[in-house]
């Protein structure tokens, strides 16, 4: 699939068959998010990947209640890793290491939908119940919870804001 494409037809989807992700596909798409670019190639962001039922339930009540979440074959939960990002001090730990999580995020979701999978980003959530879930040590940030699987719907594409609404030129 032509990058284009990839870009222009990824949805988000929140309905999955219940059909069971590879840990190949899995490794993969791990693989490709941290060839994103990081501050300084610290590479400050660290997944987790829940399977388990009870884990997928305690995110999902940490989600709001989104319950995708545990329906979903796989979640992947991405944390900032504080430690890993503190040579750059408090910019690093509050914005460099949030920048190197959304850019794996985007590398993964995209390497997913361009092999037929569905993913949803979701970043509502609880991050202190999301903490307790995976029971995550104090310098790991759970920044937001990745729900995949075999698309069980249509995403839908959102409109987007005219370029002339965002773009803004010296």
């Amino acid at each position: 699939m032509d990058v284009v494409e990839c870009i222009q037809g990824r949805t988000s989807i929140r309905v999955f068959r219940q059909d069971p992700v590879d840990d190949e596909i899995v490794n993969e798409a791990l693989r490709l998010a941290n060839l994103a670019p990081s501050a300084g190639n610290l590479q400050a962001r660290d997944f987790f990947v829940v399977r388990d039922l009870k884990t997928k339930k305690a995110l999902m009540e940490a989600a709001l209640d989104q319950d995708f979440v545990k329906t979903a074959p796989v979640d992947i939960v991405c944390c900032a890793n504080l430690e890993r990002i503190q040579h750059y001090g408090e910019r690093g730990r509050s914005l460099y290491c949030l920048q190197d999580v959304a850019a794996a995020i985007q590398n993964m979701t995209l390497y997913l939908h361009s092999i037929g999978l569905g993913s949803v980003w979701v970043g509502a959530f609880n991050e202190e119940k999301a903490r307790e879930a995976l029971n995550l040590p104090d310098h790991l940030r759970p920044v937001a919870i990745i729900s995949i699987g075999y698309p069980g719907e249509k995403g839908i594409h959102r409109k987007r804001l005219p370029l002339e609404q965002i773009v803004h030129r010296e």
